[in-house]
């Protein structure tokens, strides 16, 4: 698709430094741009290419001060990266497909939305109901009862399991599996374990994207709850019952056992590791591989380490541990004095 710098500053509010009518058909970074493409400075660790950039387009800060030639049209936003994000998100809305495959295989008694696409080798079972403007793409699965609000993406090789509940705009990268069975065992007196069956599902608000080969466990009874505005990232275990806040972002990695309650508005780091029956509290912050033993009841905290642990009191604690050698070293030389 082709976009004049006049369209995208009105689609974004923004102002124009340059030519109106000069047109766009890709995007590129900002030090790899070309003749055609639109790009964007947001970090003033790129500004440098602002003035070298071959780009024909480039989205900018308001406040952003240009002290020399630039060739590019600049327009004027209030966030560059927030722009671009919009700009980016319109135009693949814009190159949406519709259609159903002659290959997939649906269930009679399924309800399909208007201007639905269905690709080659889904399978749809029983009394799924699709919203309008959904796209389910090659070898999806989606089981028994299960219903997906208008416009979700569901991507290559994504499994629902029966009964959840996927709601509006959301987006299920490849791989990601749903509703599969929490890991629910009894154990026996004779050392063996009894499966528990699994008789919940999973219930996926609004605007929740999920990574690729993320797994989120139906519930044993009730539901696992993913709240409107979640972001998952890539290969993420969220077990049964767990419920996660509304606009938390979990990055890869992370694992989170069954039962826990996680607030809204929180932010985890890679390989953050969370034990069963917890309660997180709102806009806590977890830096990579912190390990969380223990609930934490404080909204706004940030913990860092295994066990996790305020992050100022980890900055000391740091200074104390990486001198441990030295003050060994130090403890046995005021030994040997003392004994001599």
């Amino acid at each position: 698709m082709e976009f004049t710098a006049e369209a995208i500053a009105g689609f974004l509010n923004g102002t124009i430094k340059g030519d109106p009518n000069v047109k766009v058909n890709t995007v590129a970074k900002i030090e790899e741009g070309k003749p055609g493409a639109l790009s964007f400075l947001s970090n003033l660790k790129y500004s440098k290419y602002l003035y070298t950039t071959k780009s024909s387009i480039v989205l900018i800060n308001k406040d952003f001060v240009v002290d020399k030639p630039v060739s590019a049209t600049l327009i004027l936003v209030d966030n560059a990266y927030e722009s671009f994000a919009r700009l980016l998100n319109l135009i693949n809305s814009a190159q949406g497909k519709a259609g159903i495959h002659k290959q997939s295989v649906i269930d009679p008694s399924a309800k399909l939305g208007n201007n639905v696409f269905i690709g080659p080798f889904v399978h749809i079972a029983e009394n799924v109901t699709v919203g309008d403007n959904v796209q389910i793409h090659s070898h999806v699965v989606v089981e028994k009862g299960t219903t997906i609000g208008d416009g979700s993406i569901i991507y290559h090789g994504v499994k629902i399991m029966s009964d959840s509940v996927i709601g509006k705009g959301c987006i299920i990268q490849p791989g990601a599996v749903i509703g599969s069975d929490g890991f629910g065992f009894a154990p026996q007196a004779d050392g063996t374990y009894q499966k528990i069956p699994q008789m919940g599902n999973v219930i996926i608000e609004d605007n929740v994207e999920i990574g690729a080969n993320t797994t989120i466990d139906r519930a044993t009874m009730g539901s696992t709850i993913i709240r409107k505005g979640v972001k998952l990232d890539n290969l993420i275990q969220i077990a049964h019952n767990v419920e996660i806040g509304e606009n938390t972002v979990i990055a890869a990695q992370s694992g989170i056992a069954g039962s826990t309650k996680v607030g809204r508005s929180c932010m985890f780091g890679g390989q953050v590791g969370i034990s069963g029956h917890l309660t997180i509290a709102d806009e806590v912050k977890l830096s990579a591989q912190t390990g969380v033993p223990n609930s934490i009841k404080t909204p706004g905290e940030i913990m860092i380490g295994t066990p996790a642990m305020n992050s100022r009191k980890f900055a000391r604690s740091f200074v104390i541990f990486k001198n441990l050698p030295d003050l060994k070293d130090l403890v046995d030389f005021l030994k040997r004095k003392f004994d001599e």
